[in-house]
């Protein structure tokens, strides 16, 4: 399954951070980060529970930025 959300953040090299960190949650199985649409896609794992996921996505991403948002 893959979803778009609509996120907040400041500066490019801070959407590489968040990108970064997507990937890395478990459950997520590719994720890009758009500076410049200011839009995260993610593609979850087959049997992942995407809103569970998304949390988790979210307070990885604001452990690097702490003042990005990802609109759920």
């Amino acid at each position: 399954m893959k979803k778009t959300y609509k996120i907040e953040v400041d500066c490019a090299v801070c959407a590489g951070k968040m990108e970064d960190q997507a990937k890395k949650t478990s459950g997520v199985k590719e994720a890009t980060v758009s500076f410049m649409t200011q839009k995260m896609k993610v593609e979850f794992e087959e049997d992942a529970d995407a809103a569970a996921v998304m949390e988790q996505v979210r307070a990885a991403c604001k452990k690097v930025e702490s003042d990005c948002e990802i609109f759920l």
